[in-house]
C-alpha cells in the first residue's frame, strides 16, 4: 500500500515540482504564490514516514536517529550507494543545499549497496571521508530501509516533512534549483505554522580528529620511464604531485590543494578531484572530475590551461559522433584519458556512459563508443553500451577499458570498430560480479576502476572493490591475481596474496615495475613484476606535500636515515616474537591514516621470520610479528618507517625513518622469550612559519 501511495505522490507532487528527464531540463509547471504553497504542503498526514530499522549501523552520528526525533525538520533521504556516478553527482548538489538551508534540512544518506563490498560498514566510513560527508549516512546493505520506503533505483530521493509525513519520493538525478523551489516553499509554510525547527543535530563526523596524511585517496598514477617521472593524482588533495621515478623524491605539486576551477601557474591552478593522466610532448592532461573538464598541464612553461569543458555537468545522453568545439561542450565526470594515435585524446565519460575523443590539435571533441545508454552491449562503437568506464590503456589500434559497473575489461579495436569483453561475463548483466580468476566469460570482477600494459604485453587491472591486481593475458583472455588478498582490502606489504591493497583506483607500469594508487591507503605501491614483491613509496622530502590551507605541515624524517645497534640480547628458542616499541614524546601519536610500516631481516639462521610477515604496516604505537628461534647466534636488521603528529593541536606531523641492528643470542639457558626493538623518537625543530 505505502509503495502505491509514493508512485501516486510522483505522479501528482514530486513530477511538477522537482521533475527533471534525463536530458536535464527542469519542469516549468511549478506553482507560485502562497495559496499554492499552502495547497501542496497542508492535509498531508495520511502518509507518515516509515520508522528506520533498528540494528542498522550508523555513521556521523553518536546515535542511531528516528523519524520521530527529526519531527520539526525537512529530512531528505538520500537512496545511494557509492561507485554509482549519479550518486556522485549528486553530492554536490546536496552540499548546496546543506549550505544554504543548514539546520532547517537535515539529508541522510542511506546507502544501500550494489556490490558486497560496498555493503561493509568500514568501506563506507572510508568513502564518507573521501566525499567529504557532513550528514548521518546509514549503512543498508540488506536494503531494508530500500525495501520499508519502496526504493528500486540509485539514486532516489524522499522528502519527509516537519511533520514526519512523505511529501515526494523521485528516482534520478535531481538539479539545484529544482529541490530549492521545493525547500523553499516548504520552508516558507512550516515557518508560518510555526512547525519548523532549526536545533542543530549532534553530528561526530568520520575522520574529524585525524591529522592529514601526505596523500588523500590518490585515484590514478602514471609512470613516465623515458622522462623518469612519476605523475600521482592525489585526488582530495585536488593536486597532481610529481616525483622521481626512482627516488620518489617530490620534485614538483601542480595545484593549490583546495577545489576549484583556475587556470595558471602551478601554484595558483586549481583542480577538483583530479583522476586520469596521460603525457605526450612533455604536456600532462588530466581527467578533472568533478570540473567535468580536461586540463592541459604545459610541464616546461609550468602552467596548467583548460582544454575541454566548460566547468558544467552535462545532463543526459550525449549523441555519438556529434563532434562540437571542446571548450563550449559541457562534459560529465571525465574519470581517465588516454593518448591513442595521432592527436586523440580518449576520454573515459564515466557520467554518460561513453568514451569521447578529445582531438587535440583541433579543439573538437566527439561522443565516439557507447550510444549513452548504461548497459553491456558490445556491437558497433555508435551502438555499444557501456557502464561507467573508468580507466583506459590503448595498444596498436586497441582500446583496452575497465568498464566499472558492469564489472569487465573491454576492448574497443579502432580498425574495425566494435567492442568485445576480455574478462568477465559478456551477458549483459550489470549485477553478475565477483573475484573469479579465468578466462573470459568464467571470470569475475568487481568494480574495476584501473587498466595499464605492461613492457611484456600483459594487461593489468586495478579490480577495485575485490581489493586485487590482475593480469590479463591479451592472447587468451585469461585473468588471474598477482597480488592483494581479496575483498576488505588492508594494508601490508610482502608477495602475492600477502600484499594488501585497499580499493586501489590506478595502475601505470614502468619496466619491471607496477605502480599503484592505493586508493583507501592513501598510498603509492610498487609491485616488482619479477619476484611479485610489493613495496610502499616513502618521499625523501615530505615538506614539499604541505598544503598552505590545512593546518597539517609534514615536518620532514626526524632520523635523517639514522642506523642504531641495540644491546646484544639473549633470547631462548622455540616459537616467540619481536615485540617493537615506538616510544613518543608527550603530546604526539602515531599517525593513523599514513604508512607506517616495518620491514625484517636477519643474516644467519637462529631467527626464522615468516616471509608474510617481513614486512607489515602499523598504527598503534606497539605491534610484534611472530619468529622462530633455535640455538645460535644471529643479528636482526629492521627498516622502521614511523609517521607521526601532534595529538591536540595535529598542526605537525613528522616521519621518523630508522635502521636497526639487533645481535641475538638463542640459548636454552635464557629466560626470555621475546626479541624487544624499542625506538625513541625524538621531533626535530622545523619553523612552521604562520603555523
Amino acid at each position: 500500500m505505502l509503495r502505491k501511495l509514493l508512485l501516486l505522490i510522483g505522479l501528482l507532487l514530486v513530477l511538477p515540482v522537482i521533475a527533471q528527464a534525463q536530458d536535464g531540463t527542469p519542469s516549468d509547471s511549478t506553482p507560485q504564490g502562497e495559496s499554492a504553497v499552502e495547497s501542496r504542503y497542508a492535509g498531508r498526514s495520511d502518509l507518515p514516514a516509515p520508522e528506520f530499522p533498528t540494528g542498522l549501523d550508523w555513521i556521523n552520528v553518536p546515535a542511531p536517529l528516528t523519524i520521530e526525533s527529526l519531527r520539526g525538520k525537512i529530512v531528505i533521504l538520500d537512496f545511494w550507494t557509492y561507485g554509482c556516478i549519479n550518486c556522485i553527482h549528486m553530492i554536490p548538489t546536496l552540499q548546496r543545499l546543506e549550505d544554504k538551508y543548514g539546520s532547517a534540512l537535515l539529508v541522510i544518506g542511506v546507502h544501500s549497496a550494489k556490490f558486497a563490498n560496498e555493503g561493509e560498514t568500514q568501506n563506507i566510513r572510508q568513502i564518507v571521508q573521501r566525499y567529504g560527508l557532513a550528514h548521518p549516512v546509514i549503512n543498508d546493505s540488506d536494503f531494508r530501509v530500500w525495501q520499508t520506503y519502496g526504493v528500486n533505483a540509485w539514486p532516489t530521493f524522499v522528502v519527509v516533512d516537519p511533520r514526519g509525513n512523505v511529501l515526494a519520493m523521485q528516482a534520478g538525478e535531481i538539479p539545484f534549483e529544482a529541490f530549492d523551489r521545493l525547500l523553499n516553499g516548504m520552508i516558507d509554510y512550516f515557518d508560518s505554522t510555526g512547525e519548523l525547527i532549526r536545533d542543530p543535530l549532534d553530528l561526530t563526523l568520520e575522520g574529524a580528529n585525524q591529522p592529514a596524511g601526505l596523500l588523500a585517496f590518490p585515484g590514478k598514477v602514471l609512470a613516465d620511464e623515458a622522462g623518469g617521472r612519476l605523475f600521482i593524482a592525489d585526488s582530495n588533495h585536488n593536486r597532481i604531485i610529481v616525483a622521481n621515478l626512482d627516488t620518489y623524491e617530490v620534485t614538483d605539486v601542480i595545484g593549490g590543494g583546495a577545489a576549484g576551477l583556475s587556470d595558471g601557474a602551478f601554484d595558483a591552478a586549481a583542480f577538483d578531484k583530479p583522476q586520469g593522466l596521460a603525457l605526450r610532448d612533455n604536456m600532462l592532461y588530466v581527467a578533472d572530475m568533478e570540473n567535468h573538464a580536461i586540463r592541459a598541464v604545459d610541464l616546461d612553461a609550468r602552467t596548467v590551461t583548460t582544454v575541454a569543458g566548460t566547468g558544467s555537468q552535462l545532463y543526459g545522453r550525449a549523441v555519438p559522433a556529434t563532434i562540437t568545439p571542446a571548450l563550449e561542450t559541457d562534459l560529465s565526470s571525465p574519470w581517465d584519458v588516454a593518448f591513442g594515435d595521432a592527436d586523440t585524446l580518449y576520454v573515459a565519460m564515466a557520467g554518460t556512459h561513453q568514451i569521447w575523443a578529445l582531438h587535440v590539435s583541433e579543439g573538437l571533441i566527439e561522443p565516439l563508443i557507447g550510444d549513452g545508454s548504461e548497459g553491456l552491449i558490445n556491437d558497433q562503437f555508435e551502438t555499444s553500451a557501456l557502464a561507467q568506464p573508468s580507466g583506459l590503456y590503448y595498444l596498436d589500434g586497441v582500446l583496452y577499458f575497465a568498464d566499472s559497473e558492469s564489472s569487465t575489461i573491454r576492448a574497443a579495436d579502432t580498425n574495425t570498430r566494435e567492442l568485445h569483453v576480455v574478462a568477465g561475463t559478456p551477458d549483459n548483466n550489470l549485477f553478475d560480479f565477483g573475484d573469479v580468476d579465468g578466462a573470459v566469460g568464467v571470470s569475475r570482477l568487481q568494480h574495476p576502476l584501473g587498466i595499464t600494459g605492461g613492457a611484456n604485453g600483459i594487461l593489468y587491472v586495478a579490480d577495485t572493490y575485490n581489493s586485487r591486481i590482475k593480469a590479463i593475458n591479451p592472447a587468451t583472455n585469461v585473468i588471474t591475481t598477482i597480488a592483494g588478498a581479496g575483498e576488505g582490502g588492508g594494508f601490508h606489504d610482502g608477495r602475492g596474496s600477502d600484499a594488501e591493497v585497499d580499493e586501489p583506483g590506478g595502475v601505470s607500469a614502468a619496466g619491471n615495475r607496477l605502480f599503484i594508487a592505493d586508493t583507501n591507503n592513501g598510498a603509492i605501491r610498487v609491485l616488482d613484476l619479477a619476484t611479485q614483491e610489493m613495496s610502499t613509496i616513502l618521499f625523501p622530502n615530505p615538506e614539499m606535500l604541505q598544503i598552505s590551507d590545512q593546518t597539517t605541515v609534514i615536518g620532514g624524517n626526524s632520523a635523517q636515515d639514522e642506523t642504531i645497534t641495540l644491546p646484544q640480547q639473549t633470547v631462548a628458542p622455540g616459537e616467540s616474537a619481536i615485540a617493537v616499541r615506538i616510544l613518543l614524546p608527550n603530546g604526539y601519536k602515531i599517525n593513523p591514516d599514513a604508512p607506517s610500516r616495518s620491514e625484517w631481516n636477519n643474516s644467519g639462521d637462529a631467527i626464522d621470520i615468516p616471509e608474510a610477515e617481513r614486512a607489515q604496516g602499523f598504527a598503534a604505537a606497539e605491534f610484534s610479528l611472530p619468529v622462530t628461534l633455535t640455538e645460535g647466534s644471529d643479528t636482526l636488521y629492521g627498516v622502521v618507517t614511523t609517521y607521526y603528529c601532534e595529538a591536540v593541536r595535529e598542526t605537525l606531523c613528522f616521519i621518523d625513518e630508522v635502521n636497526v641492528e639487533v645481535p641475538i643470542t638463542v640459548s636454552a639457558a635464557a629466560s626470555t622469550t621475546e626479541i624487544r626493538v624499542e625506538r625513541t623518537i625524538t621531533p626535530p625543530q622545523v619553523d612552521v612559519g604562520g603555523f
